[in-house]
């Protein structure tokens, strides 16, 4: 298989994410602006399928009572985390956290942020979009400039 290939599903998972699929393209030796187009583009797939559908996959699986209240967990922790932050400075602060190269942050946390908070999915697509695009060219040149140092 194509490693490229390997760089756009690894982007696609949760908590890996870019963050992942980047420095496991720079391990096989990719070609480091390809990796970046690739994992931006792998990333940035599940973020309209999850501002689009998660309302009805919510719905669905609220049906379980152990799973809602798991679901309740999680929304309420990323509310919390986000609430002050998205008061004060909206599209900013969503930008910012998903660009912010951390666990926890990224564009499935982003998205669900997006969600929760009722922002326009073609607004919440480009905000996220953006924070993506800050988050890999943030990881893509660490890596570049750390992997020359040892070089």
């Amino acid at each position: 298989m194509n490693p490229y290939f390997y760089v756009f599903l690894i982007s696609m998972l949760p908590f890996v994410e870019l963050r992942g699929a980047i420095p496991y393209g720079f391990i096989m030796g990719l070609n480091p602006v390809v990796i970046f187009i690739v994992a931006v583009a792998g990333n940035m797939v599940p973020v309209p399928l999850i501002l689009i559908f998660l309302e009805d996959i919510e719905r669905y699986f609220r049906r379980w009572r152990r799973i809602a209240r798991l679901m309740d967990y999680i929304f309420n922790r990323t509310y919390e985390k986000a609430n002050k932050k998205m008061r004060r400075w909206e599209y900013l602060a969503l930008i910012s956290f998903v660009a912010v190269p951390l666990p926890g942050t990224g564009a499935w946390t982003g998205a669900l942020v997006a969600y929760l908070f009722k922002i326009d999915v073609k607004k919440a697509t480009l905000m996220v979009f953006a924070g993506v695009l800050i988050a890999g060219v943030i990881v893509t040149t660490l890596l570049y400039y750390g992997a020359s140092i040892f070089k």
